[in-house]
């Protein structure tokens, strides 16, 4: 457990020491996005335009991370263990992709869709059995929506879309 603070404490301190634009936690053994990381990188929030915290055991993620990191642009959340996003993310102005791949969703995270600026959603190997597919259509910078390996219904994959739909 030590030896995993001290991971996560030294890439934040790389972070912010070398003014990076990414933060990457990923196979850190996270249950939660740590509390203590808010005031660590207080400094540099609005440098921080792609986040990875991919490979956790993350269950959610709070209101409080997307308001903190508006200038987010990608971010990484496959292979943990979410099963909602918070209303926030709605209104992350500048999302561009986000993969939620293999994770616990049995619902797509609408919340998705108020994005306009997102181009790319993955969320491959999930247990999701409807997209809304209306509101996704009506996303004016969406590119591509991987939603392979889940119980989607035959009638999701057949409504018209203006995107790349991976089945």
């Amino acid at each position: 457990m030590a030896q995993a603070v001290a991971n996560v404490a030294r890439r934040i301190n790389a972070t912010v020491e070398e003014q990076r634009d990414s933060l990457d936690l990923s196979d850190c053994g996270l249950v939660s996005f740590p509390d203590g990381v808010f005031k660590m990188i207080r400094s540099c929030t609005d440098n921080i335009q792609k986040i990875s915290l991919a490979n956790n055991q993350i269950k959610a993620l709070s209101n409080k991370f997307f308001l903190t990191f508006t200038q987010l642009r990608e971010l990484d959340l496959q292979g943990n263990v979410l099963t909602t996003l918070p209303e926030a993310i709605g209104n992350m102005q500048h999302l561009i992709s986000v993969d939620l791949s293999r994770n616990t969703l049995r619902v797509f995270p609408e919340r998705l869709t108020d994005v306009s600026s997102l181009q790319h959603i993955s969320v491959e190997q999930n247990h999701i059995t409807e997209l809304p597919m209306e509101k996704l259509s009506l996303m004016p910078a969406l590119k591509s929506l991987d939603a392979r390996s889940n119980p989607l219904t035959p009638e999701t994959e057949s409504l018209p879309h203006h995107f790349t739909l991976l089945t």
